[in-house]
């Protein structure tokens, strides 16, 4: 006999978005279930990327050590030109320390330290990530600026993301298209040691909680998180995207979303 396959309902991913965006906000949600179903609303709206970019960031880099150009253990003496305001600690620590390009990786997605995003970008080059960009399919998304701590000021190149194509990059770390099974590996791990657990993870059981990750991203009227969360059927990818001048209301909109698309899959 013919097996039905049975389509996810994805109404209360769609109440949600639609609750919220009565009130002015705009969302962009791609969700792909460990079935590979997809979920889409605003996909291929262009979003202002903030941290986010430093997906690409990062796989940019793993291609390269896998290339032989780049190591995670080789130095890099912190300069006073380094530091660049917004997230981070390093911008507060000394001109002189030392640290691995490991260390400049987790402190990057761990808690979207700028300036080791920028020194990532001098040492790996723009070209080089928006060419990773293209090669994973993401062909509406650009790296065009170093992290400032703010949104590009008029006649500035900015960074920009679709839903899509941030929830394409997150896939492919999970079907080791993004680069070697190690090295994704690796990058999966990284994007496990967030430390803002108020966006996707945010509704998400206290007790037995599920294994997740992410990378946030956020400057003024912007509120982002791309990242996955383990289900027992597989891993439930989710790009999230907020236009709104409120962050504790975006950090609570992708909260629902990711709650709302984690039990339709379940």
């Amino acid at each position: 006999m013919e097996q039905r396959v049975t389509r996810i309902d994805w109404t209360a991913v769609e109440k949600a978005i639609a609750r919220r965006e009565q009130n002015g906000i705009v969302i962009g949600a791609s969700v792909i279930a460990p079935s590979g179903e997809r979920f889409s609303h605003n996909g291929t709206r262009r979003f202002v990327a903030a941290s986010t970019v430093k997906v690409p960031l990062m796989i940019a880099l793993f291609r390269e050590i896998e290339a032989g150009r780049q190591r995670l253990d080789e130095t890099y003496l912190l300069r006073e030109r380094d530091r660049a305001p917004g997230s981070g600690v390093l911008l507060h620590l000394h001109e002189g320390i030392v640290l691995t390009l490991g260390d400049l990786v987790y402190l990057m997605i761990s808690i979207s330290d700028n300036t080791a995003t920028n020194v990532l970008i001098d040492r790996i080059g723009m070209p080089c990530v928006n060419a990773v960009m293209r090669g994973l399919g993401m062909q509406n998304s650009t790296l065009e600026r170093p992290m400032r701590g703010h949104a590009a000021e008029p006649g500035e190149p900015e960074n920009w993301a679709t839903p899509d194509d941030y929830a394409r990059v997150i896939a492919a770390l999970f079907d080791h298209t993004a680069a070697s099974p190690a090295s994704c590996k690796a990058m999966t791990a990284h994007l496990e040691k967030q430390q803002n657990e108020r966006r996707i993870a945010r509704f998400l059981p206290k007790n037995d909680r599920p294994r997740w990750g992410s990378k946030t991203g956020s400057v003024a009227g912007i509120v982002n998180d791309v990242g996955f969360i383990e289900t027992a059927r597989g891993m439930l990818v989710l790009s999230i995207f907020c236009e709104t001048n409120d962050p504790h209301s975006g950090e609570e909109i992708i909260g629902e979303i990711s709650a709302a698309a984690w039990h339709a899959v379940r």
